[in-house]
């Protein structure tokens, strides 16, 4: 292949195997990728929420490595076709399939697509790259989700974001669970808030939510700090209004800190609730004395709206 026409082109070189087969086609591809680069996608099992992620080993792994076209000659791909055919009379090894791929800038295509929408009733999520003059009455949360969850386009987060917009009354004072890129409890702070504290365990989340917060200009009503709620919690107290927008098995584990950090007569709204298991999640909730106040459902999503009774 000649450099002029090649240049900006990829070979993606794939094939499916076995478990035992991994290991030599991965060097075999290693021998002769970009970089020595090699990607191996383990098939797997988990629920429709994303929880109970498990490796299956039952069925076949794919292998895939990446050639510059321009540097590919008819000989490399000879040489590593014979050597499957080898691999292949010990182990189950699959035919090579080769795929041209165009050089993209992936770090920066996806902004394209993400630019203003309409989260809640009044909120909308715009990106710090899209300029967007508000129409009255609505209110603009500038959001670089980075690495962190919540770009406001999952359903569990636009219904959180529905019940805050509800629920919320002026002078509140918030706690976020699992607060990811900071969507809810930036937007908590810009509905009125008073303060609002939010803490989640992955650090990338905490760098994330501050650094929103601080974009939208409530920085100092929001607070961020790694931990969660319970036991060792680093915002020990109660709250007029607390939000979780977590996976369903998170949110009955953390059924009792959740229900401490509300206040007596204090509203919590669970989002991130699969349909299948909502009744689940009720029930931890029931044991804990609170009153369900408002369902809301979209898209097999469930958000829920809870009382805590007054003594």
């Amino acid at each position: 292949m000649t450099t002029g026409t090649s240049a900006g082109r990829w070979l993606e070189l794939s094939v499916i195997c076995d478990t035992e087969a991994v290991e030599p086609v991965a060097e075999l591809f290693a021998r002769h990728g970009y970089n020595q680069g090699v990607a191996i996608e383990e098939p797997f099992t988990q629920d429709p929420d994303g929880d109970h992620f498990a490796v299956d080993p039952s069925r076949p792994v794919v292998v895939r490595t990446f050639l510059n076209a321009a540097d590919v000659v008819p000989e490399t791909i000879a040489e590593i076709r014979q050597g499957l055919w080898h691999l292949g009379q010990l182990r189950a090894v699959g035919d090579l399939v080769i795929s041209e791929r165009e050089e993209e800038d992936w770090a920066n295509a996806w902004k394209a697509h993400y630019s203003v929408h309409r989260v809640g009733r009044r909120v909308l999520v715009k990106a710090p790259w899209h300029d967007y003059e508000p129409q009255p009455g609505e209110i603009v949360l500038e959001l670089d989700p980075g690495m962190a969850f919540g770009t406001g386009l999952h359903p569990s987060t636009q219904l959180s974001l529905m019940a805050l917009e509800d629920n919320l009354a002026a002078g509140d004072r918030v706690l976020d669970v699992g607060i990811g890129s900071g969507i809810l409890a930036t937007a908590a702070a810009l509905l009125g808030a008073s303060a609002v504290d939010g803490v989640d365990i992955e650090p990338v989340a905490v760098r994330s939510a501050r650094e929103n917060a601080e974009r939208n200009g409530v920085g100092a009503i929001v607070r961020v700090a790694q931990g969660s709620v319970g036991d060792g919690a680093p915002f020990p107290g109660e709250y007029d209004l607390v939000v979780a927008n977590i996976i369903a098995r998170i949110l009955i584990e953390l059924a009792p800190g959740l229900t401490a950090a509300a206040r007596p007569g204090g509203v919590l709204i669970l989002g991130g609730i699969i349909d299948i298991k909502e009744d689940a999640v009720c029930d931890a909730f029931d044991a804990q004395g609170l009153t369900l106040e408002r369902r809301e459902e979209r898209e097999d999503w469930v958000a829920l709206v809870l009382r805590k009774p007054e003594p």
